[in-house]
């Protein structure tokens, strides 16, 4: 559970609801991750900041996603961090 407070997937209305409903269509994804909502107070900076992420993860790349994947995962666990 964050400690900055978040507005969920119900209660986003506006610029953030579509833009919850965006990062769910082009992820595939049932829901919108903790990791992203931290960012739900200022929707343009979450806009930006899942579209660059986006990017790096599934953008062109010398690098194929597996191993972006990888990368963020030793990233992750080296810093201690569940993400």
């Amino acid at each position: 559970m964050a400690w900055i407070k978040v507005v969920e997937e119900e209660e986003a209305e506006g610029e953030l609801k579509e833009t919850y409903e965006r990062i769910k269509r082009q992820r595939s994804m049932p829901r919108v991750g903790n990791v992203l909502k931290l960012h739900s107070l200022n929707p343009r900076a979450l806009s930006l900041g899942a579209d660059f992420m986006w990017w790096l993860m599934r953008g062109e790349s010398g690098l194929s996603a597996p191993q972006r994947e990888m990368i963020a995962t030793v990233v992750s666990a080296t810093l201690q961090c569940r993400y």
